[in-house]
């Protein structure tokens, strides 16, 4: 069983997923709603020709997805979920966290706490929420 995030936009999907491309690599694809084929029905009422109908990165077998909210009532207000990205160490989680964060808010630094040896929270500058960490050793 795998559970994927599938996040919503207000319009900046692209952005978005093009900063996540930089931060963690993969190859990306953006279907738009003009790539929508005549016969997939309709587009939604008043829908922009470059909106983002499904994005997705896949970085080895992490695949993030999401797109913009069609639907015109969604404000970028993500609330009761985060998105944890686990890092195989303490440098790479810097480098992850101050990129997400840059432009955001940091609603917990990133440092070592008694289950990680590197964990933070924030919220990207689209709105994302994430926890990035170091998962512990494991023992043997």
């Amino acid at each position: 069983m795998a559970f994927r995030p599938y996040l919503a936009f207000d319009g900046n999907c692209r952005e978005a997923f093009s900063r996540y491309q930089e931060i963690f690599g993969g190859e990306l694809v953006l279907l738009t709603m003009a790539d929508t084929p005549a016969d997939a029905g309709p587009p939604p009422p008043g829908a922009n020709a470059d909106a983002i109908m499904h994005a997705a990165l896949m970085a080895g077998d992490a695949l993030l997805m999401g797109a913009d909210d069609m639907s015109g009532s969604f404000d970028g207000t993500v609330e009761g979920i985060c998105v944890n990205c686990a890092l195989p160490d303490v440098a790479e989680s810097k480098r992850v966290f101050d990129a997400l964060s840059e432009g955001g808010e940091i609603q917990a630094p990133l440092e070592e706490t008694f289950f990680a040896p590197a964990f933070g929270m924030c919220t990207d500058r689209f709105g994302t929420p994430w926890m990035v960490m170091v998962e512990p050793p494991v023992e043997s």
